[in-house]
């Protein structure tokens, strides 16, 4: 039999740490690059506005959701242990073989490239578009000097984490509170000194009048098998061509929003968590999603939305190709301000916000992983806490395997893939909750969830919409298809593993 979990961990965290927890593992690299991808896809003030809003409010209604799950099981896993009780275990096998394979060590890997990409402003050596910086190839992937680099964070902030809880909370807090100042400073600066351009309401002339950028070259371009008269490159688009855009746009702005329930995995070592882990989570996504709309209004305060790749300086590029292809929308923002030095202050900005989502990650991950250990579906070592009160060989193995996951170097693609995994499961989560409620309605619930049965409905109408989109679209079906075909694999892992 599994021992308890809660005699086991400390509780050493509070409501401040498990705040801190879900914001920093929120706040990575995407608020400060994937506007620009967002841009072209849209075209749009308005729309790319909303896009961010209503990524935010999808992430609130899913945080008020969870605090039910939570409320009444505080234990570690999160996630993996509101599936099992609700669907069983080869649905939580799935999913937490999902965490693994790409959705918690892929955006460990994202997060550490982006990293990498902006430490090379200040060493050069470490650039993954620089051909002369390849140290050698392994068949079709080639390593770079900047794939060492991400692999040591990840084995740094590891190493750290397995030193007890109270290491990795210190990181956690110093980073996390270090990137909410620096980005507020930076909305604050962006908006002050935008207002005064004019071009803001530049912006916001024919806002909602949408468009897609295609290739440069001004080739048709596929939306949901509606091919689309390119002009110039740019395909006006409406109705359901917007729809579909919307929705394949909206992987950038919630890949930026997600991590949220990361704090859930540690739920055994916070204080009273039946009450400061809804708290947190209600707090953290509502921080986040202020920060995140703010930081585009900034952006829109200083760069026209449209530009061109060619474009002699910022200006000329806008929003649509800042510092393209590198897509550094942030650094193109400051750049109108603080001239040549932008790209060193922004690259410091990001780099320690980076640090501070991939510490986050590391240190609720291999807590999901201890508890499949517990119940016997994943490595026997990792379900043994060390003599810090960790699960020290989960935090290896989790190290490992997002090591590997370095080698790819493409931001893109991990982002792709841990979205769309990440969504899926959401919704197997939530829908739990309409399960539970039928299934043990006299269970103690501390927390309900808050505008029951609406806001979970709402979550799920959104999210599966947006899955469809991302099934349906010609540029993101395969690697959404990859991300299916990772979850399904884990269904004939389970039946072995349960035989072994």
């Amino acid at each position: 039999m599994p021992n308890s979990t809660t005699k086991q961990f400390k509780q050493s965290l509070g409501l401040l740490d498990a705040t801190m927890l879900v914001s920093g593992a929120m706040i990575g690299s995407g608020i400060f690059i994937v506007s620009a991808d967002m841009a072209r896809m849209l075209g749009s003030t308005g729309w790319l506005l909303v896009a961010w809003v209503l990524t935010g409010v999808v992430t609130v209604a899913a945080a008020l959701s969870y605090g039910e799950l939570e409320g009444m099981m505080p234990k570690a896993g999160g996630k993996y242990i509101y599936i099992q009780r609700a669907f069983g275990p080869l649905t939580s096998f799935v999913y937490g073989w999902t965490v693994f394979m790409v959705i918690q060590t892929g955006t460990i890997a994202a997060v550490a490239v982006a990293f990498t990409k902006y430490s090379a402003v200040f060493f050069p050596k470490l650039n993954f578009q620089n051909a002369e910086n390849v140290l050698f190839s392994l068949g079709p992937i080639d390593v770079y000097a900047g794939t060492f680099y991400a692999i040591a964070c990840i084995v740094l902030l590891t190493y750290i984490n397995t030193q007890g809880v109270n290491a990795g909370k210190l990181i956690q807090n110093i980073f996390t509170s270090t990137k909410l100042v620096a980005l507020f400073g930076l909305i604050l600066i962006g908006i002050g000194y935008g207002l005064q351009s004019g071009v803001l309401g530049q912006n916001f002339e024919n806002a909602w009048d949408a468009s897609r950028v295609s290739k440069e070259t001004g080739e048709v371009t596929m939306i949901s098998g509606m091919a689309l008269i390119v002009a110039l490159g740019v395909a006006m688009i409406s109705g359901m061509a917007l729809i579909v855009a919307l929705g394949v746009a909206m992987i950038g702005s919630l890949f930026s929003s997600d991590a949220w329930n990361n704090v859930t995995f540690i739920a055994a070592e916070i204080k009273n968590p039946k009450k400061n882990i809804p708290l947190s989570l209600l707090l953290g996504t509502l921080i986040v999603t202020v920060l995140y709309v703010l930081a585009n209004i900034a952006y829109l305060c200083i760069l026209p939305l449209k530009g061109s790749s060619t474009g002699a300086d910022v200006m000329a590029q806008g929003i649509q190709f800042a510092e393209y292809p590198t897509d550094r929308v942030a650094t193109a923002a400051m750049s109108v301000i603080f001239g040549s030095s932008s790209a060193g202050i922004m690259a410091v900005l990001i780099m320690i916000s980076t640090f501070g989502c991939i510490n986050g990650l590391i240190l609720a991950g291999a807590r999901l992983y201890y508890a499949m250990a517990q119940d016997g579906l994943f490595l026997k070592q990792a379900s043994k806490l060390n003599e810090k009160s960790v699960p020290g060989k989960a935090l290896w193995v989790q190290c490992i395997w997002a090591s590997l996951l370095c080698l790819s170097g493409s931001y893109n693609q991990l982002l792709n893939y841990c979205t769309f995994g990440s969504l899926i499961f959401y919704m197997v989560t939530i829908t739990g909750i309409f399960v539970l409620r039928r299934r043990e309605p006299t269970a103690e619930r501390p927390y309900k969830a808050v505008g029951y049965p609406f806001v979970p409905i709402f979550y799920l109408v959104v999210t599966m919409g947006i899955c469809l989109i991302l099934l349906s679209d010609s540029n993101t079906r395969f690697d959404t298809g990859m991300g299916l075909l990772i979850a399904a694999v884990g269904i004939p892992v389970y039946y072995i593993t349960r035989k072994s």
